[in-house]
């Protein structure tokens, strides 16, 4: 390295030389260009010296490390060969105590004899009866039952007999409970999700009430629920009095099914929610019967006015006015002369004057009956179509989606019936007692005819 250095300094130098004797400058130009190239190769030889100790510091730190890295290489393989030894030791360990594991297991099975198959019936129904007793109302009454209970159906060692013992007190305590009724302090949660602690009496396994409304256990949460709409007042009405009334025999409704078939019958539609299913034809078949209730009712105190009247006047002998019978017979009394055919005239005249008012919106009720079912017709109709274009976009996956259309259909037809037969039997009614009342006036009327006749006959 030092040596291609002086080579490269001669080069330079002669370069040098040879450009001055070219310029053929003076002698003092020559003079400083030699100084200049003495200066360089003083700079030069510097270097190299710097140079050459840097190298040297390199090499004995490359030499330095070299010798850590086969210090650490050394380390390595020693921990290696320790692990090795050590894992050879613990598979031995290994195999010794699973060897020792079989044995011991052998002994147990051999030692414990008929006791291994009550470890196991205990275990299997204390799974089981954790599950009913968790899914059970009385959960609420004994909760640190389930603490024993989950210890028994998870336990891989043989029961003692204090927990055995525990544990047929505690199936003894769930059948007499299960046929006790029990007032106990709970959670309960409202319809708007409001929670209260409240006693709430426990009938059972079937039913549980509080504050006269019936509730619910969920086992998830270990609370109360309110029913989202209670059962009919024939049953709710029953239970202030059964909860206050304690060790009396007291009537009450139980759902043998705890709980499932309440809730079917809190899910079943009230008469309202019916009527509401269906829709506009719905109201206009019941708007359509009442109007025709009340024309029934007007016409049946119309006529029976009239006939307390005509019985009046058939009864006295005077004429009172403002009935049928009354007019006939004045017509009677009034009627002079010898003409037979005169008196039948205006006796029918009379009586056909007052029929159609003792018919008067009789008919209507019959058109009422007669449309109500039409009417629920329509609202068959107009349901279906609803339902089958249900299935058209949606297709026939979710029954739910059919269920508006079939409900509109069915409660229409329903609903027509229920207005068309009621007002069948009042057309019937009012029809009939307003014949009744017309024939009464014929009646009368001929039998007032045959007498005149008789009349003109004894005077002949």
């Amino acid at each position: 390295m030092n040596g291609f250095r002086l080579g490269v300094a001669a080069i330079i130098s002669s370069i040098c030389l040879s450009h001055g004797a070219l310029a053929n400058d003076s002698t003092s130009s020559a003079a400083s260009n030699q100084k200049t190239l003495n200066d360089l190769l003083t700079h030069i030889q510097s270097q190299s010296v710097l140079e050459s100790k840097s190298n040297q510091q390199r090499e004995h730190a490359f030499l330095a490390d070299e010798r850590a890295q086969a210090q650490l290489l050394k380390q390595a393989k020693s921990d290696l060969s320790s692990e090795k030894t050590r894992g050879d030791e613990l598979k031995a360990t290994f195999d010794a105590n699973d060897k020792k594991l079989t044995q011991l297991s052998e002994t147990l099975r051999q030692r414990s004899g008929s006791l291994g198959e009550m470890f196991g019936v205990v275990r299997q129904y204390a799974g089981e009866f954790k599950g009913i007793y968790h899914a059970s109302q009385s959960d609420v009454l004994f909760p640190e039952r389930g603490a024993l209970l989950s210890k028994l159906a998870s336990s891989k060692e043989l029961p003692s007999s204090s927990e055995l013992e525990a544990f047929w007190h505690t199936v003894l305590e769930q059948l007499v409970t299960s046929g006790q009724t029990k007032s106990v302090p709970a959670t309960v949660v409202y319809g708007q999700g409001e929670q209260k602690k409240t006693i709430v009496t426990l009938v059972g396994e079937f039913n549980a009430f509080s504050n006269g409304q019936y509730v619910t256990y969920v086992p998830e949460t270990g609370k109360f629920e309110q029913l989202s709409r209670q059962p009919s007042s024939s049953m709710t009405d029953l239970l202030p009095t059964f909860a206050s009334k304690k060790g009396e025999y007291q009537p009450i409704y139980l759902d043998p099914s705890r709980g499932a078939i309440l809730s079917l019958m809190v899910q079943s539609p009230t008469a309202s929610e019916r009527i509401n299913q269906g829709g506009v034809v719905g109201y206009v078949i019941l708007a359509l019967g009442a109007i025709g209730a009340c024309v029934a009712l007007l016409c049946y105190l119309r006529l029976s006015i009239i006939d307390r009247k005509m019985k009046q006047q058939a009864k006295s002998e005077e004429v009172i006015e403002g009935n049928p019978l009354g007019e006939v017979i004045a017509a009677y009394r009034g009627h002079v002369g010898n003409n037979l055919e005169d008196l039948e005239s205006k006796l029918d005249e009379i009586i056909l004057r007052h029929a159609p008012q003792i018919q008067k919106f009789i008919s209507s009720i019959k058109l009422v009956a007669s449309v109500a079912p039409l009417l629920g017709l329509l609202g068959t109709v107009m349901g279906m179509i609803g339902t089958f274009q249900s299935i058209t976009l949606f297709g026939t996956g979710d029954p739910k989606l059919m269920a508006g259309g079939i409900s509109e259909a069915l409660v229409t037809t329903m609903l027509g019936l229920v207005v068309a037969i009621p007002l069948l039997f009042l057309y019937s009614l009012v029809q009939s007692k307003g014949k009744r009342m017309v024939q009464i006036l014929e009646e009368q009327s001929a039998g007032f005819i045959a007498r005149y006749q008789e009349k003109l006959v004894a005077k002949a």
